[in-house]
């Protein structure tokens, strides 16, 4: 690391070791130094000075020399090994570790001790890196669904991705649902077909799984529904697998030397040349379909140069038409420098992408961001830990600067805040920074605010759109053996919560037990694990609970009058009107319309009976547990001059929805979850009788190698213990996947059998 002292400012660079891709001479260095100190001092003369001489603003080529991506994909699909390659070749690192820390290490983006043993990722992780004179802000994040926030909290971020997929598994179950939030957050994205070196691997299945793919004009549909094609061809497969053919510049690369760091440049081999030239033609056809420049150099039977086609994926890639897709073995270090140079040439800088923010004094008015450090500061808190030197606030900054010492103005509380530290996040270790703009993911210390707040210069109220975040679908009763442990306990809580939109803490009214909910089993073992070796709290866990909802299917009226005489004041308060169901897809879970004519009842009574329905929806009468899908329509009521107050209308309400509850026909809700499976045939009908047994609906049977692939439909309920069955069953051979679906009724002999327990154990209290 050099240091170079420029004004007041401490300003560092980083040069490539002689171990990296292409050894940089000491001239390439200095620019690349220059380039750090230009990007990170933009208020030296001698950036003013190259604004005079160019005439174009001072960070015009630092903004285009920068990347915001990140790595997502299904569970062990080598998202982690593939983020440590990218730091070993970029210089970011010295030495290679392994995902599942066997050599006592592990890999530099799982800091977590839990992620090192389990050889999973649990929170995503952010770190920065040069290439090629190109800053690139990565953010590793986790593959298990149960962590899937954190997979939505990157993704809102971000400018680019790149989709990890298994060459051998193909596109799994966790494969779609990143890509879902990828559509969702409108992510520019690269393809990555990992483990070309496994048993089985086969790029071509995995590319036809993933888009269209032409086969002499005939589009074959597939799973997520890309306009794809390869940029790559693999030589060699499997144990033979030992370079990759360039479509788009039509060199062969081999990779040498012992982590791969060497890479020679070669001739396309002579017997590959015909199946080069069917692939590249593919991929002609495919981008010409999406990008109209392309096109017509393509009717045209003009020759179409190395430049032409490279800007053409670009530009379909940038404007989310097309995704171009790489090949190659990020454990066996082949393909990940093509990759990185994929990176810099298509996937877009922060300019070339549409941000919008919400506009507060004009009613939440669309403002489009200029993605420009000249404008006024714009940014976005998308994760919080709490660090050793208290909160740590990961942002995006959007448009602006901020520096430290600033004064920033939270939008979402209108608290003006001293930023007091600045840092740039290498996975656990953090590096000072003075200053940041936009385009780039930094991370502020004493900043007190939630996730998904905005930050600004005080000059506008500007808030960015906030992120989706799934409701939890289990819950586990939890409290700690030792009494005395009671304040580490809730201080464990409190700030997991913070950090975690999709774990939540509540109290059981009735057994007055603290409640812990989440995404799913592994999700809510994680925080019990982690509340015992980071607060040192040993916790007792009562059987997991399932997340019920009740809900009503038909029209009920209610007329109900409630009165009540005492000594002095009494209470009166009526109520008319009907509760229906919510028409499905609709996107609020309860509705209230005021439909009263006239002054029947005082307007100022009517928030009260609103909130009396609220609260008595919390609670319905088949199991206690929410009611959703409800509208709830006033049509008439009375009031009395003195008795009447908020209290005996909200009273009025709770009674008059309890009234006409059973009326409507209610129903019980459970959630309902996609599960994948993926067993050897051998195994297939017994798990599929399992799946039965446990009253799931089997959506989909493929064939994949050895393997079936079953999709179903199950009750959550009755998904416990899952995994142990799946082994015993399969002899340690099978594996699934599962995420949220829906809530839908239950079964009838389910609903009774529910009703009598929640009875009996009313009756016992």
């Amino acid at each position: 690391m050099t240091r170079f002292q420029n004004g007041s400012r401490l300003l560092s660079y980083t040069f490539f070791r002689s171990k990296t891709t292409s050894p940089v001479s000491p001239t390439i260095a200095l620019i690349q130094g220059n380039f750090q100190i230009q990007h990170s001092s933009h208020f030296s003369n001698l950036a003013r000075a190259t604004t005079k001489e160019e005439k174009e603003p001072w960070w015009k080529d630092s903004m285009e020399r920068l990347r915001n991506i990140g790595i997502s994909a299904h569970i062990d699909s080598g998202k982690t090994t593939l983020t440590e390659r990218i730091l070993y070749y970029t210089g970011r690192i010295h030495e290679i570790h392994e995902v599942r820390g066997r050599d006592g290490v592990g890999a530099k983006m799982d800091s977590m001790d839990l992620e090192r043993e389990k050889g999973i990722t649990i929170q995503s992780a952010a770190t920065y890196c040069t290439w090629n004179g190109y800053q690139v802000n990565i953010i590793d994040t986790p593959g298990h669904v149960d962590f899937t926030i954190e997979v939505e909290r990157a993704l809102r971020v971000l400018d680019g991705a790149i989709l990890v997929l298994c060459s051998v598994g193909g596109v799994q179950s966790q494969s779609i649902t990143v890509d879902r939030q990828m559509r969702r957050y409108e992510v520019p994205r690269l393809a990555f077909i990992n483990k070309l070196d496994r048993m089985g691997a086969d790029p071509w299945k995995v590319l036809n799984q993933g888009g269209y793919l032409n086969f002499s004009h005939r589009k074959a549909r597939s799973k997520l529904r890309h306009h794809s094609a390869a940029v790559q061809v693999p030589i060699g497969l499997e144990d033979d697998f030992q370079g990759l053919i360039d479509l788009v510049k039509m060199k062969a690369y081999y990779f040498h030397g012992s982590s791969g760091e060497k890479i020679v440049t070669e001739e396309i081999p002579v017997e590959m040349e015909a199946l080069v030239t069917e692939k590249r033609r593919e991929l002609i056809e495919t981008v010409s379909e999406v990008d109209d420049k392309l096109a017509d150099v393509f009717l045209a039977d003009e020759p179409i140069s190395t430049s032409d086609l490279e800007e053409a994926i670009r530009r379909a890639t940038i404007a989310k038409k097309f995704v171009p897709v790489f090949m190659g073995s990020a454990f066996k270090n082949k393909g990940v420098q093509p990759l990185l140079d994929g990176v810099l040439s298509f996937l877009p800088c922060p300019p070339e992408v549409n941000n919008f923010a919400l506009d507060q004094t004009k009613g939440e008015e669309k403002v489009v961001l200029s993605g420009t450090p000249d404008g006024p500061l714009v940014a976005l808190a998308f994760k919080l830990e709490e660090g050793r030197f208290g909160q740590l606030t990961y942002l995006r900054i959007y448009e602006g600067v901020i520096r430290k010492g600033d004064f920033i103005v939270n939008v979402n509380t209108g608290k003006k805040i001293k930023v007091p530290r600045l840092v740039r996040m290498h996975s656990n270790e953090m590096e000072d920074i003075q200053e940041a703009h936009a385009g780039q993911i930094v991370a502020v210390f004493g900043v007190d605010c939630a996730s998904g707040d905005t930050f600004t210069d005080g000059s506008v109220r500007y808030t960015m759109t906030s992120m989706n975040v799934p409701e939890p679908v289990m819950s586990l009763a939890i409290q700690p053996v030792s009494k005395d442990s009671g304040g580490q306990f809730s201080k464990a809580l409190n700030r997991f919560q913070k950090e975690d939109p999709t774990f939540r803490v509540g109290l059981d009214p009735e057994s007055a037990q603290t409640i812990i909910s989440g995404m799913g089993e592994l999700h809510l073992d994680i925080y019990v694990e982690r509340i015992r070796r980071e607060y040192k709290v040993d916790a007792s866990v009562g059987k997991p609970r399932v997340n019920f909802r009740e809900t009503i299917t038909q029209r009920a009226e209610f007329d109900y009058l409630h009165k009540k005489q005492t000594g002095g004041q009494g209470q009166y308060g009526r109520v008319c009107g009907y509760i229906e169901p919510i028409p499905e897809g609709s996107m609020t879970k309860f509705e209230f319309d005021n439909m009263i004519v006239g002054q029947v009842i005082p307007s100022n009574f009517i928030p009260a009976i609103e909130k009396g329905f609220k609260e008595a929806a919390n609670s319905g009468s088949l199991i206690g547990h929410p009611v959703e899908n409800l509208r709830i329509a006033l049509t008439d009521g009375a009031a009395h001059a003195v008795d009447s107050s908020e209290l005996a209308f909200k009273l009025a309400a709770i009674y008059a929805f309890r009234q006409c509850y059973t009326a409507a026909k209610p129903v019980i809700l459970e959630p309902v979850m996609l599960v994948e499976l993926k067993v050897p045939t051998e195994f297939q009908g017994t798990v599929a009788g399992d799946i039965n047994k446990r009253k799931g609906l089997i959506v989909g049977n493929d064939q994949d190698g050895d393997d079936s692939v079953i999709t179903a439909h199950v009750p959550l309920n009755n998904m416990f213990g899952y995994s142990t069955a799946l082994r015993s069953m399969t002899q340690g051979k099978g594996e699934f996947t599962m995420e949220y679906k829906e809530h839908s009724p239950v079964s009838q002999d389910v609903q009774m059998q529910l009703v009598n327990t929640y009875k009996a154990s009313k009756a016992a209290e």
